[in-house]
C-alpha cells in the first residue's frame, strides 16, 4: 500500500478507501456539520424547505449563537430567533447558545475527534485539525448539500508540512507562528491545499494554541490545517468527556515517513513576537519593528485570542500594572466556560484591575459587530485579520499580534516588544 499523508488517510476513511491519492475527486461522508446563527439557519431554512427535504442526521449537526449575540438592535434579534426557532423545530440536541465562539466551544464540548470528517460554515473551521480531523468552511449552498445529504466532494490536496524545529521562548505563541508563516508565504502561500504543522515546536504546543495555529491556516490560504494527535489532544478529549479517549488509535492518524510531502522548515528557537500592520495578516514583522507605533484602542477576543490561555497570558503582562493614559483595553473572552476558569484564577480580577472592560462571550468586534471599536484609531488585537473595515471601523488601523503583545502595547502605549515587561 502506498504511503499516504495524514490528509490522504483522513480522506481516504471518509470515503470508505484504502488510500487516496493527490488529485483524485472523492464522495466522504461527514461526521460533523457545525454552523452558526449567521451561516446557518436564516439561510439553510428556506433553501431546505424549497427543496422539501430535512436534515440528514440531527446528531451530527452543531449550530452555535455566536455571531448577533447579545442582540443589540431589531436586525440581529431576527437573526438570533431564526435560529433559535428553527433549533426548535429540528429538535437539534447539539446547540450552544452565547456561551461562546464555535470554534472554541464546538471542541470543549468533545465535538472534535481524531479522523473525523468535519464541515463548517465559518472560513476558521479549519480549527478542527488541530485535533487530527479533516475540517474545513463551506458556503451556505454547499453546506445545504451536507444537511441534505450526509456528504460533499472533495478533491485530495497536496501536502505541504510547516516543520517548527526547537522550542519556543518565554512570551512567544502559536499566534507569532502563524503571523510568522503568513508573513513568509502570503495569505495564498497554502494553494487550497492540506498545510501540516509539525516538528518539536509544535509537539510542545498545549491543544488551545494548536488550535490557534490550525485556525490561522485559513489565513495561509489552505483548506485545513492538520496537526497529528498525541498524548496532549487525547488528554484533552478525556477532559471534555469523550468516552474511551485514551483508546483512540494515535499510530493511524499520522503523516507515514516516505509519504510525498512539500516541507519547509522554522526555528522557533529565533522566533521573536510578531505584530502584522494593516491591512493584510501578511505585513508580519518582528513587534520590535514598531518602536513609534502608538495604540489607543487594545482588544483582546476572538478564536485566536481569548481561550483561557490567552487570557492567562494577558494577566501575566497585565498583573498588578495599569493601562497606558489613553488606551482603551477590550476583553471579550472566547467561551463562558474558558472565562470562568480564568475567574476561577484571579485572572479576569488582574486583567479588570490594569482598567481591561470586560465584553460578552461572542465573536464581537473580530466579525465587526457590537460597534466596540471606534473610528479613526490604531487598534492592537489579537483577531485573526485586520482587513480594512473587517472589526467595524472603517478608518481604523488593525494590527494583529498575539495576546502577550497586545497587554504588552496596552500598557505602554505604543507596539513594543513583551518580552521587555516580561522581563
Amino acid at each position: 500500500m502506498p504511503e499516504q499523508t495524514l490528509a490522504q488517510k483522513l480522506l481516504a476513511a471518509a470515503s470508505g478507501r484504502d488510500t487516496v491519492a493527490v488529485g483524485e475527486i472523492v464522495t466522504c461522508r461527514v461526521d460533523l456539520a457545525m454552523f452558526h446563527d449567521s451561516s446557518g439557519p436564516r439561510r439553510l431554512k428556506p433553501m431546505l424547505e424549497s427543496l422539501g427535504t430535512g436534515l440528514w442526521d440531527r446528531d451530527k449537526v452543531v449550530l452555535v449563537m455566536d455571531h448577533y449575540v447579545p442582540e443589540s438592535d431589531d436586525e440581529s434579534r431576527r437573526i438570533v430567533r431564526i435560529a433559535r426557532d428553527w433549533a426548535r423545530e429540528q429538535a437539534l440536541p447539539h446547540v450552544y447558545d452565547s456561551i461562546g465562539i464555535c470554534h472554541v466551544v464546538v471542541p470543549e464540548h468533545g465535538h472534535i475527534r481524531p479522523g473525523m470528517f468535519c464541515v463548517g460554515g465559518d472560513s476558521h473551521s479549519p480549527t478542527g485539525g488541530a485535533f487530527g480531523a479533516y475540517m474545513f468552511g463551506v458556503g451556505s449552498t454547499e453546506m445545504l448539500g451536507v444537511v441534505a445529504s450526509g456528504e460533499i466532494w472533495v478533491q485530495v490536496p497536496q501536502t505541504i508540512a510547516m516543520q517548527w524545529d526547537g522550542r519556543l521562548a518565554r512570551g512567544v505563541t502559536a499566534k507569532d507562528m502563524a503571523l510568522a508563516m503568513i508573513g513568509r508565504f502570503g495569505m495564498n502561500g497554502g494553494r487550497y491545499q492540506a498545510v501540516e504543522f509539525c516538528g518539536a515546536a509544535v509537539r510542545a504546543l498545549s491543544m488551545q494554541e494548536r488550535m490557534t495555529l490550525s485556525n490561522m491556516s485559513a489565513e495561509l490560504g489552505s483548506q485545513v490545517g492538520l496537526i497529528a494527535p498525541d498524548r496532549v489532544t487525547l488528554d484533552y478529549l478525556h477532559a471534555a468527556g469523550v468516552p474511551r479517549a485514551h483508546d483512540i488509535d494515535l499510530a493511524r492518524w499520522r503523516t507515514d515517513a516516505g509519504a510525498e510531502v512539500e516541507t519547509h522548515r522554522f526555528d522557533a528557537d529565533a522566533l521573536a513576537p510578531q505584530v502584522a500592520a494593516p491591512h493584510s495578516p501578511a505585513n508580519a514583522a518582528p513587534a520590535g519593528d514598531y518602536p513609534a507605533t502608538p495604540i489607543q484602542a487594545a482588544y483582546i477576543g476572538a478564536c485566536t485570542g481569548a481561550k483561557l490561555e490567552d487570557l492567562r497570558a494577558a494577566a501575566e503582562v497585565l498583573r498588578g500594572r495599569r493601562l497606558a493614559a489613553g488606551v482603551t483595553l477590550m476583553v471579550a473572552p472566547a467561551s463562558a466556560r474558558d472565562q470562568q476558569r480564568a475567574q476561577e484564577e484571579g485572572v479576569m480580577d488582574a486583567l479588570r484591575d490594569a482598567g481591561a472592560q470586560v465584553l460578552p462571550n461572542s465573536c464581537g468586534a473580530c466579525s465587526g459587530y457590537g460597534g466596540s471599536i471606534p473610528e479613526g484609531v490604531n487598534v492592537i488585537s489579537t483577531t485573526a485579520r485586520n482587513f480594512k473595515g473587517r472589526m467595524g471601523a472603517e478608518t481604523a488601523r488593525v494590527f494583529l499580534a498575539s495576546p502577550y503583545s497586545v497587554a504588552a502595547a496596552a500598557l505602554a502605549g505604543r507596539i513594543i516588544d513583551p518580552r521587555e515587561v516580561l522581563a
